[in-house]
């Protein structure tokens, strides 16, 4: 049995304050929901079990990723691997990269991390007009084979924009029409393909937290804003609604299935601006709202310029190749475990055939 840990920076039984010098905090934001500035603690679990094989069985689990936002504050792992390594890929995206043997009888690895996220408000008052966007920023501009930027959407972008004058008004337009337009699909698998130009070209606005934040960044970037989703989990509570997460008395959540992709667009004097179209869309039908609810319109507001933290992130990861590169290519997204044993992929969206499972504990 192996056991190593990547990083340990504090404990989290250490105080927040020992963290907090290395994350900005932002402008309170007044909110109904009685969200405010701090940190919150999430100890995570995951447990992974693959078929034997004689083939050799490899996976791919991503890493949450440090930010203004959030800090991995320590990650350990332990099973009966051959190798299990921290890599770097593309987004700027970290993985535990693990391989077994052929013929390993029971392929296991269990992973554990905490992160301190810190929940933040941007002040939308201070945001400038400037365009000048350097190299890493304009990257995110950039289409992809599933963030196509095109001459019908760019035209869509432009008529939903026609009456703002500066990025930030452009963006909220943007951000209006998909919580207007786009609505959420329970019947799709998983948090969806998030094929933004098949949705858009085709009129197909129903989907998950994937394809709504993907219809969305591609609106930002055809409207010359560079914009991304980020891919992560839910680990906690939520104070909007328990469609957005759920948690005992003590803390405890399972999260397998939790995954969640949210998106934040770039504006200057504001840096990355957080935003979720797909909760806002997920609370209008978990509570059988309609667009003119109070509380639909209060969670529209809340979700432009801020995320509810009881969420981890993972990567901005879309339409890249792996690292080490897998056998099937280029993968769409990395919210989920990626596995293959020989050169068959696992469905990451069943996660009991897989087989995996997550747990949440909120420390206090």
């Amino acid at each position: 049995m192996e056991r190593r840990t990547f990083l340990k920076t504090t404990s989290l039984v250490c105080s927040a304050a020992v963290i907090a010098p290395n994350i900005a905090l932002a402008n309170t934001k007044t909110n109904p929901f009685g969200i405010k500035e701090g940190f919150r603690k999430f100890s995570i679990t995951n447990n992974y079990e693959l078929p034997k094989s004689d083939e050799l069985a490899q996976v791919w689990i991503p890493v949450p990723l440090d930010s203004e936002y959030q800090k991995l504050v320590d990650i350990k792992y332990e099973g009966n691997f051959s190798e299990a390594k921290i890599v770097q890929n593309d987004y700027d995206t970290k993985v535990l990269y693990v391989t077994w043997k052929k013929g390993t009888e029971k392929p296991v690895v269990n992973v554990t991390f905490d992160v301190l996220s810190n929940q933040t408000f941007k002040d939308l008052s201070k945001a400038k007009n400037d365009t000048n966007y350097s190299a890493e920023i304009k990257k995110y501009l950039e289409p992809t084979k599933h963030i196509p930027v095109t001459e019908k959407i760019t035209a869509l972008a432009n008529d939903i924009t026609k009456d703002a004058k500066t990025p930030l008004e452009k963006a909220q337009a943007i951000y209006d029409w998909t919580v207007t337009t786009m609505y959420r699909d329970n019947s799709v698998v998983g948090c969806g393909i998030g094929d933004a130009g098949k949705s858009l070209e085709e009129k197909i606005y129903g989907g998950k937290c994937t394809d709504i934040s993907s219809v969305f960044v591609a609106l930002l970037r055809n409207a010359g804003i560079p914009s991304r989703e980020v891919f992560g989990i839910r680990a906690g509570k939520s104070k909007i609604s328990k469609v957005c997460g759920k948690a005992d008395d003590n803390g405890f959540a399972k999260i397998t299935g939790g995954q969640h992709c949210r998106a934040e667009f770039f504006i200057a004097g504001l840096g990355w601006v957080p935003a979720d179209p797909a909760d806002v869309t997920k609370v209008r039908l978990g509570e059988d709202l309609t667009n003119e609810s109070e509380k639909t319109i209060q969670t529209k507001n809340f979700m432009f310029g801020a995320w509810e933290m009881n969420w981890v992130a993972f990567n901005y990861a879309r339409d890249f190749v792996l690292n080490p590169k897998p056998t099937q290519y280029p993968l769409n997204m990395l919210g989920y475990p990626y596995a293959e044993i020989g050169e068959d992929a696992q469905d990451y969206y069943n996660a009991k055939a897989f087989a995996y499972s997550y747990t949440s504990t909120e420390r206090a």
